[in-house]
This record gives structure tokens, C-alpha cells and sequence, in this order.
């Protein structure tokens, strides 16, 4: 299950170029982008009106998406405009998209078109006019053969990196270390602070790049946020012991922003943008290949894992799960999914307001301390998953 109303990341720019359309399938649609002629994105049905073939196998002539079977020619707004020999002025036209370039990004919205306003797409400040030059951005795209609110479990509960990426940023005090969960409006928060430890080998690399003691006592922060429909956005850093943590000042620090845009391709499988978005040493190119290089290596370890996870709950579909302390933020997350998909089906629907993909709602916060490790364990079944 996935809402459909709200924007969801299609592509990645450089993916949709000016010759050749782009076949992406986006919450169960399949979906042709390309640009036309002035380089501006579009997003139609992939599907041929003549004889149903993809649209996404042909090219782009003028602007327009042609067709490869046999040269049908389809405008941005779904309708035909020209096809060898044939009159088109009946021709029944197929579904266009609302997309918006933005960040770097194809955002497209699924749901009801009349629904769709560009000021809900969530908010990137490493993109910002004025600020651009000051971020340094680097990322890449994976496909997941898994559920994607499995991808938000494991981004709200970061337990799992002293397991599954023992070798770059798991260790042993992230288990040690009590996190808190905070619910504001839609938006979900779980924050653990990690005092006078020493940094993991990917937080060395970064301290090494910034000119700081890799071997030095460090205070290190992970913020997750997960704001609806299905991004992530998790603030992560290490600074020299007793000089603020997360509030040390640039020259003390190493942060950056973990990005993390997951797209529903079906009901398990997700298309999976990642990044990292960072303030420290940004023209430095090498180093911006260095992480995304180690970042991909970090996140094609949790592939492994959320793929086998997902065939094995498909295999034992009634068995039950556990819901435990530390599963608190992919919890909330999943009940305000569930809020989203509810609004939807609901007889007069609904749309997330201007800005509710960045700001959350007015609902006042709840606020859930989470203990280290506790006896709460409640069975609950795959039907509603981990946040039933």
C-alpha cells in the first residue's frame, strides 16, 4: 500500500535525456518521460493508443515522444498529434503526469492531477539559491526487490549498523545509546547522541578529509526524519569530543546530510535515490567520490539484507513479527502512512497541504523515550507490518 497522492522522486535529471524516453514504473503505473524541445521534463502513461505498445521503446523528434512500433507521435498533455498517414483527431488520448524538475530530481505525482501542487515537494536545502556553493552533493540510484516502507524501517532504526555494516559505520555504541522518537504533525523523529567515543572507519575517512584527528575521542549524532510520502532525511556527523556534538562549530566537525528518496515500483519493489549532502570541504571533488563510493558499498549491504527479508516474508506471509522499543520511529512512521492512505480512500479524498511533505501538520508532538533495550515485544501480523 501507497498513497498516491504526493510526489515522489521518478528520476534523477541526467536520466531523461533529449533523444531517448525514459520507462520507469511509479506506484504500480508505467510511466515515459523525456524532454521536449525547450528541455522541459513531461511524464505520459507508457502505452502506445494504436496497438498498446510502450511509448518508452521509441524516441524523441521535435519534442514530441514518438512512438518506435510505428511512429505514432504523442504530445505532453497525453494526446496524439501526428501519425503517418492517419488522421488523429479521434485518437483517445492516455494519462499525463504533473511533474516538476526540482533539485536535481524528477518528482512525478501518481494520484489525482487537480491534487498536485509543486510547494508540497519536500524541501532541499543543499540546493538552495544562494547556498548551493557552500553543499557538496553526491548520490546514485539502486532497484530494491523488497517493500519500501522495509526501507523505512531501516532507516528509522539505525540498530541495525552495528550488524549489517560493522566494517564503515556500524559499532557497538549505537546499541549502547538510548534514542528518543518525537512525533510532530506527519513528521517523524528519532535522535540518538553518542558521547567521547571513537569514530568508525567511514567517520574516520571524513575526519582525515577535514583535517581532524581521526583517533581522537569524537561525539557523533544520527537525526532521522522521515517525512511522508516515503523520504528519509537522517543528519549524521562526528566532532571533536566536548565541543557541542551536533552544534560544534564547522571547524570541530564532519556532518552531512544522509539523503534518502524512496519510490514504490510496485507493491515490493522501490526505486531507491540515495545521497549524501555535505557542508564540510565541497569543492572537493575527490573526496565526493571517495563517499559516494563508500556510501553505495554501505547501502548495497542493506540491500542484500531487506531483499532476502522481503522473500521471506513472502514465503511465510502468516507468520507474525515482533514490534520492539527500538522499532518505535518505522512504527510512527508507518501509522502516519496509514493516516495518508486512509485520507485517500476516504469519499472526499484529500491532498497533503502546501508544505506537508517538509513541515508536517499542526498536530501537536508526542514525544516516546526510547530505552537501550526493554521487554515490550508485540506479535504483530505482516498484513499490517511492524507499525500495525
Amino acid at each position: 500500500m501507497f498513497p498516491k497522492n504526493a510526489w515522489y522522486v521518478a528520476a534523477m535529471a541526467d536520466e531523461v535525456g533529449a533523444e531517448r524516453p525514459l520507462g520507469r514504473r511509479i506506484c504500480g503505473a508505467p510511466l515515459a518521460l523525456w524532454r521536449d524541445a525547450q528541455g522541459v521534463a513531461h511524464a505520459v502513461e507508457d502505452w502506445c493508443p494504436h496497438r498498446g505498445a510502450p511509448l518508452s521503446l521509441g524516441r524523441v523528434c521535435d519534442g514530441a515522444l514518438v512512438c518506435g512500433y510505428h511512429g505514432l507521435a504523442m504530445g505532453c498533455d497525453g494526446r496524439t498529434v501526428a501519425m503517418p498517414g492517419q488522421r488523429v483527431r479521434g485518437f483517445p488520448p492516455v494519462r499525463a503526469f504533473p511533474l516538476v524538475e526540482r533539485h536535481g530530481f524528477l518528482w512525478v505525482w501518481p494520484g489525482e492531477a487537480a491534487l498536485a501542487d509543486p510547494a508540497a515537494i519536500h524541501d532541499c536545502p543543499w540546493t538552495a539559491p544562494g547556498h548551493a556553493d557552500d553543499w557538496a552533493f553526491g548520490g546514485g540510484l539502486f532497484h530494491v526487490k523488497a517493500d519500501y516502507r522495509l526501507m523505512i524501517d531501516n532507516l528509522m532504526d539505525l540498530t541495525h549498523e552495528t550488524y549489517v555494516h560493522a566494517g564503515s559505520i556500524g559499532q557497538k555504541e549505537i546499541d549502547e545509546t538510548p534514542c528518543e522518537t518525537r512525533v510532530d504533525g506527519d513528521v517523524v523523529t528519532t535522535r540518538r547522541e553518542m558521547h567521547g567515543i571513537i569514530a568508525p572507519p567511514f567517520w574516520q575517512m571524513a575526519l582525515r578529509g577535514v583535517g581532524l584527528d581521526d583517533q581522537a575521542p569524537v561525539d557523533r549524532w544520527q537525526i532521522c526524519q522521515f517525512y511522508p510520502p516515503s523520504h528519509v532525511l537522517i543528519e549524521v556527523g562526528v566532532a571533536q569530543a566536548g565541543r557541542g556534538g551536533f552544534d560544534a562549530p564547522p571547524e570541530a566537525k564532519a556532518s552531512a546530510v544522509v539523503v534518502d528518496f524512496i519510490t514504490p515500483e510496485t507493491e515490493t519493489t522501490m526505486w531507491y535515490f540515495w545521497g549524501m549532502a555535505r557542508r564540510f570541504a565541497p569543492r572537493d571533488a575527490a573526496l565526493t567520490a571517495q563517499i559516494r563510493e563508500g556510501q553505495g558499498r554501505i547501502f548495497s549491504e542493506d540491500i542484500e539484507m531487506l531483499e532476502r527479508q522481503q522473500a521471506n516474508l513472502s514465503a511465510w506471509p502468516e507468520r507474525a513479527l515482533l514490534k520492539l522499543n527500538i522499532d518505535a520511529g518505522g512504527v510512527q512512521s508507518r501509522r502516519v502512512l496509514e493516516r495518508w492512505i486512509a485520507r485517500e480512500q476516504a469519499p472526499d479524498g484529500g491532498a497533503p497541504r502546501a508544505g506537508a511533505g517538509a513541515a508536517g501538520g499542526p498536530a501537536e508532538a508526542a514525544v516516546v523515550a526510547v530505552p537501550v533495550a526493554g521487554p515490550a515485544q508485540v506479535p504483530v501480523r505482516q498484513a499490517g507490518g511492524v507499525g500495525a
